[in-house]
């Protein structure tokens, strides 16, 4: 389908009118259920039943078939069996339906003939300009218009109230269980959506519908997988721009990528890595468990404004709780600074006993000293150093007593410091949970989920200044394609690319590598050229440090005996000879083109940090130069770059540049190579640039 994502699924989703077919007076049928739900929560467009063996339908006139209406129908729901539901469409004359909503499982996803029928269906959409939702799908929700496009029986037991989280879910169970949770958690909806078999709308269609949605501003998605990458990211960096939070569970976190011995970053970069890369990308936050799920989705709704750093400020009745809390919030990425030091002093005049640090802990005094609750955390606030601040309460939030003083506490906090928000965890009863709630305040039962929801939440700050996709300059191809690559002409094709690669001469012979060696007027490295050997040191074909024409000789001689004792086989085009580079640390960097998201570049440090720790980054390319440094800083390694144990620190920036322009060239030629791989890619101290020293290029098959 080509048309414009909006128009066409508006019309889908916001229809002024709805055809049933199958429409059914018999409850338990799925051709009831959508006809009674409309009916019954007051859906105010036209609702026109049709089956032909009926004249009226729960007290609407039916109609035989779509051609026998008198008029357009903006959404179509298909409730028939698989072996008729193409039939029934066709009745549709040209432009009459906008969209259709196909219920009937027993296409793709039960075998050749199934999928025979998805496509006739499909065909048939595709001719009358109709979006399809599923089929095998339990329909649709829209909330605020109280359209009920569905045959699940969730709804029918309680509905939940309008709001600002859009759901989507590819499986129908789960999207089921979702609004059922949503409904129990008093989180309000504007859409849920369930997209079954996506035979046309598909998850990405919906985020990126979502985004432009006035009623929606945080999108909450369930996905099995993605056939179209490129849809994907365009929906998300849609939802970025809008500024509406994208939350994710992603099943099938199993590493079951391709592997591929010649890549360090094929074998890294399973398919749950690049889903990774993704959400991180593109500033979607992942979430693990259900649980996280439907938290973070009930922050990003409740919470108007949002952390926008790490710091977190804990203030707890409780000393051993706040020890919990401050190692939740290490194992979250929240830094915990503490509070000014006069603010401390007048706690502890205040409170002797009490502990000034951050956590700050009033003890039990709050319980019979109430003014203590807000004069403590407006000296924490007092001079800007906090993002966020959580409160635990233990189980005096269920005192009748007490709950003026808590209440005080939220609305004057809302008032007084609008910008940072505030999450209190403690045993409150429903009913005073949703009124602290209305004021923008997190409850939680759960001190540590409370910290692990700031963390996320807050991780979504550094996101923000993320390079858009449009303003990524697009790389232009300029080395020929080869049937294969040395790694001379490998490293040539990346200096054309803007890549830092240092000045080397291929030496067909000792006395060619001497004079090579004495023109470059210091130590060199010799190595072994071969189209055939992708791990030169494997096979004795690296020589290090080499000062003066026997040395060079020499080891040119030995690496030429040793690759051949190693591998015979190989073809030798001759020796790389190359200024020895000077100290730095070693860094690996690479590209694998995932079949679905296309190339991923991988960055690490080299050695046993991507040998056994896998200690690597991913993003999908092209990015620049933001997404650059993030993939650098998440390294677990990061601190040896920054400088460690006297090193100085490496230059980040140039590494940055690297990351960028190997993201850029891999983007542009992503259609010639299937894998890059820059190993070393040798960190300089700072303000030394970086240097690619060898380098493998793999052609797309």
């Amino acid at each position: 389908m080509t048309q414009n994502p909006d128009s066409s699924l508006t019309r889908l989703f916001n229809p002024s009118s709805i055809a049933v077919v199958g429409a059914s007076a018999t409850p338990g049928k799925i051709g009831a259920m959508p006809v009674s739900l409309l009916r019954q929560h007051g859906y105010d467009g036209r609702i026109l039943p049709i089956n032909p063996r009926a004249e009226s339908i729960q007290g609407l006139a039916a109609a035989p078939d779509l051609a026998a209406l008198d008029t357009e129908a903006d959404l179509v729901i298909l409730a028939v069996p698989a072996a008729l539901a193409a039939q029934a469409l066709e009745q549709a004359r040209p432009g009459q339906v906008g969209g259709a909503v196909v219920f009937t499982s027993g296409f793709s996803e039960t075998g050749a003939a199934g999928a025979a029928l998805q496509e006739q269906l499909c065909t048939i959409a595709r001719e009358r300009g109709i979006r399809l939702l599923g089929p095998n799908c339990l329909g649709y929700m829209n909330i605020r218009r109280n359209i009920y496009a569905t045959f699940s029986p969730a709804p029918a037991n309680g509905t939940v109230a309008p709001g600002g989280i859009g759901m989507v879910s590819q499986s129908g169970a789960f999207g089921a269980y979702a609004y059922c949770m949503a409904r129990d958690r008093g989180l309000g909806l504007s859409h849920w959506i369930s997209t079954g078999n996506e035979a046309d709308v598909d998850v990405a269609d919906c985020i990126e519908w979502l985004a432009r949605d006035a009623d929606t501003r945080v999108i909450m998605t369930y996905m099995e997988g993605c056939r179209d990458g490129d849809k994907l990211r365009r929906a998300l960096s849609a939802a970025r721009d809008a500024g509406k939070p994208v939350v994710v569970t992603k099943i099938g976190r199993t590493q079951a990528g391709a592997q591929a011995a010649a890549s360090h970053t094929a074998a890294l970069a399973g398919d749950d890595a690049v889903y990774d890369a993704l959400f991180r990308q593109y500033g979607a936050v992942r979430a693990r468990t259900i649980e996280e799920f439907f938290n973070l989705g009930y922050a990003l709704d409740t919470w108007k404004q949002r952390p926008q750093g790490k710091r977190l400020g804990i203030f707890t009745i409780s000393g051993g709780v706040g020890a919990l809390m401050a190692d939740d919030a290490q194992d979250a990425g929240l830094s915990l600074p503490e509070p000014a030091a006069d603010a401390q002093a007048r706690l502890l005049e205040r409170v002797p006993f009490a502990s000034g640090r951050n956590p700050v802990d009033v003890t039990g005094q709050v319980v019979s000293e109430p003014g203590l609750l807000l004069a403590t955390a407006e000296d924490m606030l007092a001079d800007g150093r906090y993002d966020a601040l959580a409160v635990f309460l233990a189980a005096a939030g269920s005192s009748d007593a007490l709950w003026p003083t808590f209440e005080t506490f939220a609305r004057e906090m809302r008032a007084r410091r609008p910008d940072v928000p505030l999450a209190i965890s403690a045993l409150f009863p429903p009913e005073r949970r949703r009124e602290l709630e209305k004021l923008g305040t997190l409850v939680f039962t759960d001190p540590s989920a409370a910290i692990r929801t700031i963390g996320a939440v807050a991780g979504l700050a550094a996101q923000s200044d993320a390079d858009p996709d449009h303003a990524i300059p697009s790389a232009q191809p300029t080395a020929p394609l080869l049937a294969s690559y040395n790694e001379v002409q490998a490293m040539d094709v990346l200096r054309q690319a803007g890549l830092p690669v240092p000045d080397c001469t291929l030496a067909a012979d000792a006395d060619a590598a001497a004079r090579a060696a004495a023109g470059m007027g210091g130590p060199v490295v010799l190595k072994v050229v071969s189209p055939d050997i992708l791990h030169k040191s494997d096979v004795g074909g690296v020589k290090l440090g080499l000062s003066g024409d026997d040395a060079v000789r020499g080891a040119h001689a030995a690496i030429l005996d040793s690759v051949r004792t190693h591998r015979p086989d190989a073809r030798i085009d001759g020796v790389l000879v190359a200024p020895m580079a000077k100290k730095g640390v070693e860094c690996i960097a690479g590209v694998h083109c995932d079949p679905v998201f296309g190339p991923v570049v991988m960055f690490g440090l080299g050695g046993v940090f991507v040998e056994v720790l896998k200690d690597v980054s991913f993003r999908l390319a092209p990015f620049g130069r933001q997404q650059a440094l993030s993939m650098i800083r998440e390294i677990k390694g990061y601190a040896l770059l920054q400088g460690a144990r006297g090193t100085p620190p490496c230059d980040i920036e140039a590494l940055a540049d690297a990351l960028v322009a190997l993201s850029r060239f891999s983007y542009a030629r992503r259609n010639d190579f299937s894998s890059v791989e820059i190993n070393p890619l040798l960190a300089l101290p700072e303000g030394s640039g970086a240097l690619a020293l060898d380098a493998v290029l793999i052609p797309t098959a």
